[in-house]
């Protein structure tokens, strides 16, 4: 049977993934914190930005392709940093690198990944990025930041809305250490999933490889608490002063909803902004991402860099953030889902699940370019 029909929308490949991956995955891949309002809003959000179709528009041929931060993109969609993917689906970031270079999307590695960067940066190729979670210690830093530049990333995203651990009351249920403590209800999840278990096998025990070099811990840490919460900083300016000056290449600031900092951070040199709320991983009462975006647009002027996600489900969800002032939309669980469901393939499935729903609904609103969405923009209630 085609993907098509058997996984038509990514809801169908969340299903499926839920399925195939023990419970204290799906747990971690799933959960956000609090009582998860956030997960809600963020859909709630979306759907409230609506388009007025359009008609007598004669054929139409949508043209996804995209320029962002002088790099050619096939469309404006990519894969946005998740720590510990190789845990959700064992060889994860590989495979995750690999479709990002074959379909020509970014795709950054997280610095809690279970891979190195060394492994990655070359697989990625020039679509990769690479994602700091910033050290306390600034030799650490430095280390990082050159280890990352040699192995080809050229993109830095600095993730700044994670001051400290947030509580992830479902992982906490599940027992959930980074790396897996086997205990007997541990081993009775993944008994009962002998795909992940074998792929696990032959792709080793997932652990945050490149932070357990500077950090040896004894025994396992809660999944709020691993080697890359330990090492890491509660960022302040001058601290991103000095990640500007040790980098040289574009620097993103990941973690933004505040049209003041927008402005600021435009000002002190950065070359793009991240509008997100962490998928609601990290404060369950934080706005919905999309709510923010207008105004963080108007703050930094019409052509600087401006990426948003949280939430996003759809090639309809990319156009509604690129219609209230985003140039490129990142997805992060999503393609874990279709990791889970489909293996290696399911990115590809899903990037065309995206990129096909874009161009539907193109065609509906008479555009042949993404970014002219917001001609097509319908009268909205006030957020």
């Amino acid at each position: 049977m085609h993907p098509d029909q058997q996984y038509p929308a990514l809801s169908d490949l969340k299903s499926a993934c839920r399925k195939r991956v023990p419970h204290f995955v799906w747990e971690y891949v799933d959960s956000a914190t609090g009582t998860e309002s956030v997960k809600q809003r963020n859909r709630t959000a979306l759907d409230q930005v609506l388009f007025t179709p359009a008609i007598l528009r004669g054929p139409i041929t949508p043209d996804l392709r995209t320029r962002f931060l002088g790099r050619d993109y096939s469309c404006p969609i990519g894969i946005a940093p998740v720590g510990m993917s190789g845990l959700i689906w064992p060889g994860a970031e590989a495979a995750l690198a690999t479709m990002a270079r074959n379909s020509r999307i970014p795709y950054a590695l997280s610095t809690v990944a279970t891979r190195l960067p060394e492994d990655i940066g070359p697989v990625a190729g020039d679509m990769g990025w690479f994602q700091l979670y910033p050290p306390k210690d600034p030799e650490i830093r430095r280390d990082l930041l050159t280890r990352a530049r040699k192995s080809g990333f050229e993109t830095l995203v600095l993730t700044v809305d994670v001051p400290g651990p947030s509580r992830r009351e479902r992982q906490l249920r599940a027992q959930l250490a980074i790396p897996p403590r086997i205990t007997p209800s541990i081993l009775a999840q993944i008994a009962l999933r002998p795909v992940w278990a074998l792929g696990t096998l032959r792709h080793g025990t997932p652990r945050l490889r490149l932070m357990e070099e500077y950090l040896k811990l004894d025994g396992n840490a809660p999944s709020t608490a691993h080697a890359g919460y330990l090492l890491r900083a509660a960022p302040d300016w001058d601290y991103l002063r000095a990640v500007r000056d040790e980098w040289q290449g574009p620097l993103i600031i990941k973690g933004v909803l505040e049209p003041d900092d927008a402005a600021r951070l435009r000002d002190a040199g950065m070359q793009a902004i991240w509008v997100s709320n962490h998928a609601g991983r990290q404060f369950d009462g934080a706005p919905a991402a999309i709510h923010c975006l207008p105004a963080i647009r108007a703050a930094v002027g019409p052509d600087f860099p401006l990426i948003c996600d949280s939430g996003l489900e759809t090639g309809l969800d990319i156009l509604r953030v690129l219609a209230l002032g985003a140039d490129f939309a990142m997805l992060g669980r999503g393609w874990h889902y279709a990791l889970g469901a489909l293996g290696a393939q399911g990115p590809t499935h899903l990037y065309n699940i995206l990129t096909e729903d874009m161009k539907s609904c193109m065609v509906q609103l008479g555009i042949s370019r993404a970014q002219d969405a917001a001609a097509r923009l319908a009268p909205v209630p006030e957020f």
